[in-house]
């Protein structure tokens, strides 16, 4: 299941050689661009001159620039990677990670990591926090499962119900420990805190969803319930449990890091699924550019709106994607 088949053609679907490879060069470019002008924006001014003339400015540019933006790339695509291959496994387009109480549930697991072992290395609290978010989001499809699917309505609403009991669980230990703020910093994303050598993890992360891309056609058929993966020769609690591992992965790494980003994996996949439908395979890479994208869009306001302060990027994306959510909405009630 390694390549899907595009019987019209005859032969192995390739991402920028399906009908949409027009948008994938364009969201390409994009990214290219937006990239460039994150290098540029700041309180900082970096230009030419100053990297020539000025070693300071060639050294804002390595310690600084080149990390954030590497670090809004690999967030922004993993993050809508994983809401794309959790709303597949779920058969349900109103879930993500901060729906289902996964990233609360790796928010606990750093929370209780740091009150235990204060010196933990990064690697350490990023296990942690991922085995919470795995036993978290096992919980919920346990709950889910035992509840019947009447609307579509119930995942999300479960997940919000179940995330805020583990959120208050969180809060109160963090409120008892002093660590409310960096409570808050774990689950609001902010990447004025990244620099050289305190990013490097979100490459795992990126790691992470290469494997949901070469699971893609696995995904895809369990999406389709258990009865049809059965009968294709698939186990859908092996393939489940893969992608809920792919999932608490990179909603560890990206919570230890740089704090998980609101709704960029709840829209983004709603969005390529009017293009490029629900083949994983074919939309995971316009998946990933679009979260990269939307991601250095809100981080580019969010430097420019109060020049030289910075919002964090998690009100400038969660302003966006609740308009984009609600559009969304509204479009879809005749369906």
């Amino acid at each position: 299941m390694s390549e899907a088949v595009d019987t019209s053609q005859g032969r192995a679907e390739r991402p920028f050689g399906s009908p949409g490879r027009g948008l994938l060069w364009l969201g390409l470019a994009l990214v290219v661009l937006l990239a460039g002008l994150s290098l540029l924006v700041g309180a900082g001014r970096i230009g030419l001159r100053e990297l020539l003339d000025d070693p300071a400015g060639l050294d804002l540019l390595m310690t600084s620039r080149l990390p954030r933006t590497a670090a809004l790339i690999l967030a922004g695509m993993a993050s809508a990677i994983t809401g794309l291959v959790i709303q597949r496994l779920v058969q349900n387009r109103f879930v993500d990670p901060t729906t289902m109480g996964t990233v609360d549930s790796a928010s606990l697991g750093l929370l209780l990591t740091v009150i235990i072992f204060p010196d933990a290395p990064p690697m350490l609290r990023m296990a942690a926090a991922a085995l919470c978010a795995w036993l978290g989001t096992g919980v919920f499809l346990l709950l889910l499962r035992a509840m019947p699917r009447r609307s579509p309505l119930i995942p999300p609403l479960l997940g919000i119900s179940y995330g805020a009991v583990i959120g208050s669980v969180a809060m109160f230990i963090a409120w008892q420990t002093d660590l409310m703020q960096a409570l808050f910093a774990w689950t609001s994303a902010d990447f004025s805190i990244v620099l050289a050598g305190r990013y490097e993890m979100l490459y795992l992360a990126a790691a992470f969803t290469v494997f949901a891309w070469i699971a893609a056609d696995r995904f895809t058929l369990a999406g389709l319930g258990d009865s049809v993966a059965r009968s294709l020769g698939l186990n859908p609690g092996q393939v489940l449990a893969l992608g809920v591992t792919i999932v608490a992965a990179v909603a560890g790494c990206i919570v230890v890091t740089v704090g998980y980003i609101p709704f960029l994996g709840l829209i983004v996949p709603n969005l390529v699924a009017r293009r490029f439908g629900d083949n994983l395979r074919r939309a995971l890479p316009a998946v990933a550019l679009l979260g990269a994208l939307m991601t250095l869009v809100c981080y580019i306001a969010g430097r420019l709106i109060l020049h030289p302060f910075e919002l964090p990027i998690g009100i400038t994306m969660g302003v966006l994607g609740a308009v984009i959510f609600l559009v969304l909405l509204l479009k879809g009630q005749g369906r």
